[in-house]
């Protein structure tokens, strides 16, 4: 039956979907960034121009953008509510993305109902690494998400996330069981907005309609998608609240710094944590102090470059 975890970790919460022992949708919010659904009262700071684009600053002097200006001068307080968490990466400019709250509208939050585990896990009771975890972020590191038969390489771009399907099997059997697979991915990966599927070329417009249809059977509403063209091409919009776990991979050190602050939070006393240099710098120091308190000792850092960014561990101080 499907069940959801949800897991308070240093630097950000990750929330799962569970099913069968395979996790069927994931979710990583950060801890510095304005979730999606979050009501708060900003400082409105530019109207922006004709109608949109209007920027507001909250009180810890993060700025959210309005793409439907409020009517409301500049200076003034107005009440909104967040859309959109900020995209992290190469954009810094993606900045969270909000609408003006309406009146009797509360502050909520997007996480669904979940059993919340121990942080850190309890020996030989990690959930998150049973049902699949530690390979979820191989694949959002690597971008590579093997099946049977084929395999899909996901790529973001400043304009949509591309997925291109490639494999052994004969292209129409190809085209639907990668249409399939590459569906589960963009739920399981957290994938939003738009999204292009490169499938094999397929000259029987039956066999291109069921590619759709496995689509349709794997991702939740709502979305809308484009039938799958002569050329194999197939796109897909759905909400984007947030990064997805591809794009906060982008971040490659913060990423794999998070990542080893979860291996690293069931030590007890005293540790240092050997990483890469890049790590080491992304490494921020209110994280280093929450791990700290976990693990009851203080925490240092050995940069050693001949380890690979996602190679770091922790080791007796």
């Amino acid at each position: 039956m499907p069940e959801w975890l949800t897991e308070e970790g240093v630097g950000e919460t990750r929330t799962v979907l569970v099913d069968g022992g395979e996790i069927i949708e994931a979710r990583v919010e950060l801890d510095d960034v304005l979730p999606a659904g979050r009501t708060l009262e900003a400082r409105l700071i530019s109207v922006g121009s004709t109608g949109r684009n209007a920027i507001a600053v909250t009180a810890d002097g993060t700025e959210v953008l309005l793409p439907r200006a409020p009517q409301a001068t500049e200076g003034s307080t107005i009440r909104l509510t967040v859309t959109r968490a900020r995209i992290p990466g190469s954009e810094p400019w993606k900045r969270p993305l909000a609408r003006l709250a309406a009146d009797e509208e509360a502050a909520v939050t997007e996480r669904p109902s979940a059993t919340v585990l121990a942080f850190p896990p309890l020996p030989g009771r990690d959930r998150l690494a049973e049902e699949g975890w530690d390979e979820l972020l191989e694949q959002a590191r690597s971008g590579v998400v093997r099946f049977d038969g084929g395999e899909l390489r996901i790529s973001p771009t400043p304009a949509m996330t591309l997925i291109d399907v490639d494999g052994q099997l004969p292209p129409t059997e190809l085209a639907v069981r990668g249409a399939r697979e590459a569906a589960k991915a963009i739920r399981r990966l957290d994938i939003g907005g738009s999204i292009g599927i490169d499938l094999p070329t397929v000259g029987d417009k039956a066999a291109r309609q069921l590619a759709g249809q496995a689509i349709d059977d794997i991702l939740p509403k709502p979305f809308e998608r484009t039938a799958m063209n002569g050329f194999g091409f197939l796109q897909i919009v759905r909400p984007r609240r947030r990064a997805s776990l591809i794009e906060l991979a982008q971040d490659r050190a913060a990423f794999e710094a998070r990542a080893l602050l979860r291996r690293a939070a069931s030590a007890k006393g005293a540790i240092r944590l050997a990483v890469h240099p890049a790590v080491a710098a992304a490494l921020r120091q209110d994280w280093a102090e929450a791990l700290s308190r976990q693990v009851g000792g203080m925490v240092t850092l050995r940069a050693d470059p001949t380890l690979t960014m996602s190679g770091g561990y922790a080791e007796a101080s």
